[in-house]
Parts: C-alpha cells; structure tokens; sequence
C-alpha cells in the first residue's frame, strides 16, 4: 500500500509438585493453548440435574487460556456491538478494521491478532463495496479478507453458514455482521428484553466455541441520553448479552470528528476521537480522552522473566523453579497457583508460555518463550 493509503494514527487443576492435593481435568494446561476453551471454563462438579460448580480451590488450581486481543486495548473475541446513528460512518470503520486484522497490520498504533475476517455486509452489494474498499486502500488486496451480500437469519441457518465458513477458513479471527436487523426473525415479540437477549446470546456461544470475534453493527435510537449506552435501539438485553460496544457519535451528520466510547468485560472504558478523511475514507485517530491505566511491574513474573533470559526455558517441579529463583520467597503451592492466576500476565508482558502437567513424579512446570 502507498503511504497515504496505510492506516496510522497514534497512539486444570493444577497442584504443587506433590505438595498439593488436587482434584482436575485430566488434560495437559498450557496459558497459550485455546482449543476447547469454552469447555475447560465450564469443568465443574454436577449437582442435581444441571447445574455445575467449581469450588475457589479448583479456581485457583485451573490455568485458563488467555485471551489475546482482537485489536489490542480495543477488542477481545467475544460480540460486540458497534452502534451509531444511520450514515455515520460505521461501515467505513468495520471496513478499516477489517482489513488492519486480516493484513495483519496496526490499526491506529494498536497491535491485530492477524487472520481470516469475513464481513456481513447485508446491506451493501458487490459493485458498491468494490468502490469503496478501491478507495479506501488502492489497489492492495487483503487475500483473507471475505465478504457476503446475503445470508439466513440467525434462526434459519445462519450459523450453519458461519460453520461451515470457519470450516474452509479455519484461521478466522473475526466475523462483521453488518446489520443486526438483517439477521434477526421477524416475530410479534422481537422488540422484547428476551428476544434481544436470546439473539446475542447466540452469537456469543457461537464466537466463544469458535474462539473468534463477532463485531455487530447497530443503530442507535432517536431519543438523546447522558449515558451513550442507553443510545442503543432496542432493550438492555443486547448490551447485557454482548462482551462490550462500541459507541460512535457525531455532533452533526456533516462533521467530519465523531467520538467513539467502549466499554467490555475486558477492556477498560474509554472515549476515543477520530476524523474521517474524506479522499480515502478512513477514519484517523486524533486522541484518546482516558490514559489507559497499566497495571505495575510484577516482581515475581519480572524474576521469572530475567532468569529464563539466561536459562532460556525451564522445566521442573515448583520446589525445583524456587532452587533456581529464591528470590521468590514464597512456598510451592503458592508459587503454582499465582502462576496459574498470572499466567495470562507472563504471556503478554514477556512472551512466556506457562504449562503444568500432572506426570509420575508429580506437576512439572514448563516455562519459555513463545518463539523456542
């Protein structure tokens, strides 16, 4: 892409050793492995019928797979709704996002998990999505960048459609549905707390099976509110159901500033501000109204990470890891659990892959980088 085409802008249980008693899943745990994701978060033990618990002790004993970020700070797999009033300029936006994620490149200084990104745009057609995307981008193709006109209703058989597509293109990070309405069943009652509810519900189960991103466009209502969320059509079911929404805003339809507020299960809020450029029709950021708070250095993941900057990789016992790092000044079961907590933590700041897997001589942990 020529240079005045790129976006820029700035900005399961596991014990100690045999130190610990355990009850787990019988599978290897490793922060960096995503596969069955959904199903290690529901382990549990079966009481009456239904219902599954999962006591503190075996929370804290359970590696969990990390969530890597979409767009990093922006967005997490998971639905998310993206709302703003009609010919805002959603769709340029779900555009440029799109294509950031599956080029691989950086949207506004933000680092994109890169993979497959098929886009719903239910209500545009080929010839004018040729136009716009030549504009936007030139004559660069993203070749993993997918795109339909038309599918089923959520309840018809969309998602048999989203399946099989996943099924072809297996690297799939995220999926723009480009509008809601298009894909919602027409019903007396489709205005309800619970239809709202149930529809993103089912996005959800969808994208958390799948380990993918699922970015919903919507509109907002007519009715101004102090809150920008409560500026979403429809009930509260919607933004209950979805991992978090994006909200843009304009104080004039001509303007060519908007503001953007997030919120989500797993990032913090923030209110960002762009400006949309209008010979290549990319949104540009200008700032962000809240700093970003980071969380301080961890000593013990900061250890973790100088020794392995010698020694590369470890594997051993949590007793053995504490031979090699007295520092640490901790116990081995509290050493395996805080690295079962902050495992997530080490693969972002340092790059680390934590695994702990149960073998006749106990747990052995394993700690190295995730480019050995």
């Amino acid at each position: 892409m020529d240079n005045k085409r790129i976006v820029t802008a700035q900005n399961v249980s596991v014990g100690a050793d045999n130190e610990q008693s355990h009850s787990v899943p019988k599978h290897s745990n490793s922060i960096t492995d995503n596969t069955g994701a959904r199903n290690l978060q529901a382990t549990g033990t079966l009481v009456g019928e239904n219902l599954e618990t999962v006591s503190m002790d075996e929370l804290y004993d359970t590696v969990y797979p990390i969530k890597k970020p979409l767009v990093e700070d922006l967005v997490y797999n998971g639905v998310y709704l993206f709302v703003g009033a009609p010919k805002v300029g959603k769709s340029f936006l779900m555009a440029e996002i799109g294509f950031c994620v599956s080029a691989g490149v950086d949207l506004w200084g933000h680092k994109t998990n890169q993979g497959t990104v098929l886009y719903l745009a239910l209500e545009d057609d080929y010839a004018r999505l040729q136009q716009r995307l030549s504009k936007m981008f030139g004559i660069d193709v993203a070749e993993h960048f997918y795109f339909a006109t038309r599918s089923k209703n959520l309840n018809e058989g969309l998602e048999e459609q989203l399946k099989a597509f996943l099924t072809t293109h297996p690297d799939t990070r995220l999926i723009i549905i480009d509008t809601l309405q298009k894909i919602k069943e027409i019903s007396g009652d489709k205005f309800s707390y619970a239809n709202d509810y149930d529809i993103i519900t089912k996005l959800k189960h969808f994208a958390d099976d799948h380990n993918i991103c699922i970015l919903v466009v919507h509109h907002t209502r007519k009715m101004d509110s102090s809150d920008a969320f409560e500026m979403i059509s429809g009930t509260n079911g919607l933004l209950g159901a979805a991992d978090g929404a994006f909200i843009m805003q304009k104080e004039k339809r001509t303007d060519l500033k908007a503001t953007v507020d997030i919120t989500g299960r797993d990032q913090q809020d923030q209110r960002l501000h762009l400006k949309f450029v209008p010979n290549l029709c990319l949104w540009e950021f200008e700032k962000a109204e809240t700093e970003l708070w980071k969380e301080p250095e961890d000593e013990m993941l900061l250890a973790i990470h100088m020794y392995l900057m010698d020694a590369e990789k470890f594997e051993g016992t949590a007793s053995e890891l504490l031979e090699k790092i007295p520092s640490l000044n901790l116990q081995p079961n509290q050493l395996t659990r805080k690295l079962n907590i902050k495992a997530g933590r080490l693969f972002e700041d340092y790059g680390i892959k934590y695994s702990n897997q149960r073998c006749h001589d106990g747990r052995i942990i394993t700690l190295e980088y995730e480019n050995e």
